[in-house]
């Protein structure tokens, strides 16, 4: 497989009260709020150190959304059908909504997650 460009975008870390969780890096450690934004009935809720461009996406833990590294691409779909077709433990579809962009998981060989999110441009 060629590479393509990827970044580190974020790093989902669950957390039993996001507004808990939110105080401590906010308040203890210093993080700014990058994202908190309702996405259908999730709250997604980014934080980081100022001037990172990484974050870490503080996720209700039993919302569904999985914990792990958030990787961030151009051009998805040519992405995932390699993953596939190398049969690499990938989610049957790219993920669409409206109050999110495209996206799609994978499992390294030690069954962590890790999430492929389409960036915008291009």
């Amino acid at each position: 497989m060629s590479s393509p460009e990827i970044a580190v975008l974020s790093v989902a870390q669950p957390v039993e009260d996001q507004d808990r969780a939110l105080a401590f890096y906010r308040e203890v450690l210093g993080f700014e709020v990058r994202r908190d934004v309702r996405m259908g009935t999730t709250r997604w809720l980014e934080v980081a150190p100022p001037g990172s461009p990484v974050t870490v996406a503080l996720v209700a833990r039993g919302s569904g959304v999985p914990a792990g590294i958030r990787l961030g691409v151009h051009h998805i779909n040519p992405l995932h059908e390699t993953l596939q077709r190398d049969e690499v433990d990938v989610d049957d579809a790219v993920i669409r909504s409206a109050s999110a962009p495209a996206m799609f998981g994978v499992r390294d060989p030690d069954g962590n997650d890790v999430v492929f999110v389409e960036l915008p441009g291009d």
